[in-house]
């Protein structure tokens, strides 16, 4: 691979879905693969939505329970023995939280940095069984309106019936994917996303959709898994931990470059940790080497809220 070609395929997060499975090809296509790179966008997103209409129909205290590449995204409280609170955050305490809509999923809290105020409209990216949208909907007032799209209609389906439970008019959900947004151009005020925009194969295309969807001067904040370097082949090619928020992590400086070249500004991390995922784990999709070699990298895991405005 030159120069020009490794350029943009680091820029597009490309992955040659043929290329990348041959094993003279491997280290090469380490900087330009995010997921799993032995399966078509269609069979990962196919993988996503499957796991997540199972999860959908557990409890919080299931997911949590579960490891994340089993178990589903960010579980609030454990991947086999490590404490997962430091992945996931609480959310019982905050204006408009709805226990039903809690799963459990998340890395962060997106509307924590959202600068919501009455009258927004905000739109929220996977939005599940509705847990962020109605911290959003308390924040915006009834005069304010959030809509959540979600690509797994079980999803959408336990989201609407928490949301009649309660009668809130300002809410609404569509089935759609985020790569293809089912929203007007230049509507929203404020998009929000909790952990998922790591499992969608072409991550450039989302935030593309996103500056599409914002009105002039409006802005996300979205809570997502990155990582600081290359993690391994191994763990990139795992199917179960692209469902778990692990393998389609993007390369911090690579987000970061991403949302420059859409042209997005005043581009912020307002807040950040290192997830430390437990050995065992790791240890199903790599060898002891791999494993020590990775841990000396000091490449790390991370949890992360990013916000940036469009002009």
């Amino acid at each position: 691979m030159d120069n020009q070609q490794n350029k943009n395929c680091q820029d597009e997060q490309c992955c040659d879905q043929k290329n990348c499975c041959q094993e003279e090809q491997v280290q090469q296509q380490q900087q330009c693969c995010t997921t799993n790179c032995c399966e078509s966008e269609e069979q990962i997103k196919n993988n996503v939505k499957q796991r997540y209409g199972e999860i959908c129909e557990q409890t919080k205290q299931i997911n949590a329970a579960s490891f994340c590449g089993v178990g589903g995204c960010c579980s609030s409280s454990g991947c086999g023995t490590i404490d997962y609170a430091v992945f996931a955050e609480n959310y019982e305490k905050l204006q408009g939280y709805v226990p039903e809509a809690d799963l459990g999923l998340g890395c962060g809290i997106p509307t924590e940095f959202a600068e919501l105020k009455k009258g927004d409209i905000v739109l929220d990216l996977g939005s599940g069984a509705g847990n962020d949208c109605f911290i959003a909907r308390a924040l915006v007032g009834e005069s304010g309106k959030v809509i959540g799209v979600d690509m797994t209609p079980n999803m959408i389906r336990k989201a609407q019936l928490n949301s009649d439970k309660y009668n809130f008019r300002n809410v609404e959900f569509r089935y759609g994917d985020i790569s293809d947004l089912p929203i007007l151009d230049n509507f929203v005020d404020v998009v929000i996303s909790n952990c998922v925009i790591n499992l969608v194969p072409d991550k450039k295309q989302v935030f593309s959709e996103i500056k599409r969807v914002l009105k002039q001067n409006g802005h996300f904040s979205i809570s997502d898994v990155l990582t600081t370097g290359d993690l391994p082949l191994a763990i990139r090619k795992a199917s179960e931990l692209h469902v778990g928020c692990v393998s389609g992590a993007l390369r911090k400086d690579i987000q970061l470059k991403i949302l420059e070249e859409l042209g997005f500004t005043d581009i912020q991390i307002k807040k950040e940790k290192v997830i430390d995922f437990p050995d065992e784990l790791m240890l199903k999709y790599v060898s002891q080497e791999e494993l020590k070699e990775f841990q000396n990298s000091g490449i790390k895991i991370l949890s992360a809220t990013i916000y940036a405005k469009k002009q």
